[in-house]
């Protein structure tokens, strides 16, 4: 009896040990990461200039190029990535797509939507991560933050600090500053109007451009007199719909460069940018796309990759982790800006190299050198943490 009990033990034992090797050789299952990507555009109207359009497809594009290469690298850990895609050309159909899109299990989703529509989607998806890669908004990053909202396109904050920071560089310190009458163009302004008092510029007069004419064939007449004033060493340009500014350089009164929204211009992404392996990105961009990558393009390529870099190093899709991964300082992200880029915990900004660039070549990168600061030079940039009224990693979604 005993000599059957232990052959009963043994045998036991052997097809325990064999069932625990069978499971330790046998694959882990593949995680399954859903990404959305969420794009509402609303009809700007005509124009009343001949300024090459924004790509249709903007976002979208770079978003699905960072599908293509989170899923490069995904396979070794056995991560598989995709993309649903909701576009729509209202506000209310957008938010009907992503409510829709959340009831199926999707809690990370991209964003090319101006900051209303982003509010909107920020509150009926509150236990989701929004990436912000459409709203340049500064009460996003200051007074008004989104507790599940995180933004890799830059503040308008951002580029105008960017642009007061060169333009301090090269002592060009008077401004004659042209705003446009959207409200888009007035924040623009506003942004600029920032920057000159950080920086210690002097806007020597404003003007508001009210003329509601083509100035194709009129430029050339009323630029000159339009830009008559006290002596600027730089015209500022607030135009972001793009309906007059194009038409000032070498129009002005006086004979100076024009930056802003038009001629020199701040910038997320242009296609002059090539260092630090930035090439190859725009090559396999342009391959997928058949055009050049603009910043949107790029805002949502990083969303995406900001994404997967969380799900590597976590191992998990939790939106909720991946947002405090965020906000720690241990996701350092590589952005082929020449610097590891990484979100900024009071309001989500992403921390990131603005270029400086003119129609066919970069001109600089900002921050410039000599602009130094206590933690990261690139937090010279935008809305520092004594600026805002939110602090993003102290409150939960």
């Amino acid at each position: 009896m005993r000599q059957i009990s232990r052959h009963l033990l043994l045998w036991v034992a052997v097809s325990l040990g064999y069932a625990a090797m069978s499971q330790a050789d046998s694959p882990a299952a593949e995680l399954q990461v859903r990404i959305a990507y969420l794009a509402y555009i609303p009809d700007t109207g005509p124009l009343l200039s001949n300024v090459i359009p924004e790509p249709t497809d903007a976002g979208r594009r770079g978003a699905e190029l960072a599908i293509t290469d989170s899923n490069s690298t995904g396979r070794f850990l056995k991560h598989a990535y995709s993309l649903d895609v909701a576009e729509h050309d209202d506000s209310a159909s957008l938010l009907a797509a992503a409510t829709a899109l959340h009831g199926q299990g999707v809690r990370l989703f991209v964003v090319n939507a101006p900051a209303p529509t982003l509010r909107q989607l920020s509150q009926a998806l509150g236990d989701s991560l929004l990436i912000n890669a459409g709203s340049a908004d500064d009460k996003l990053r200051q007074s008004e933050c989104l507790a599940n909202v995180l933004h890799t396109l830059p503040s308008r904050a951002m580029l105008a600090d960017a642009l007061a920071q060169f333009l301090t560089v090269r002592k060009w310190s008077r401004w004659l500053l042209i705003t446009g009458p959207t409200e888009d163009d007035q924040a623009y302004a506003a942004a600029l109007r920032r920057a000159a008092k950080r920086f210690g510029h002097q806007i020597v007069a404003e003007k508001a451009w009210s003329f509601d004419n083509d100035q194709r064939r009129s430029a050339q007449a009323e630029m000159p007199l339009f830009t008559q004033t006290k002596e600027y060493d730089v015209v500022l340009v607030a135009d972001e719909r793009g309906d007059f500014g194009e038409y000032l350089p070498y129009q002005t009164w006086y004979p100076r460069p024009v930056a802003g929204t038009q001629g020199l211009t701040p910038t997320g992404w242009h296609k002059t940018v090539e260092t630090y392996g930035a090439a190859q990105l725009q090559k396999r961009f342009e391959a997928h796309a058949q055009r050049w990558m603009n910043d949107r393009d790029f805002a949502a390529w990083l969303g995406v990759r900001s994404i997967a870099s969380a799900v590597s190093k976590l191992r998990q899709s939790d939106a909720k982790a991946i947002r405090a991964l965020a906000l720690s300082d241990q996701l350092p992200l590589d952005g082929f800006k020449g610097r590891k880029l990484s979100f900024r915990s009071w309001n989500g900004q992403l921390r990131q190299p603005i270029p400086l660039v003119q129609p066919r070549a970069l001109v600089s990168n900002s921050p410039q050198d000599g602009f130094l600061h206590p933690s990261s030079e690139l937090d010279s940039l935008g809305y520092d943490a004594p600026e805002v009224s939110c602090n993003l990693a102290a409150a939960a979604p």
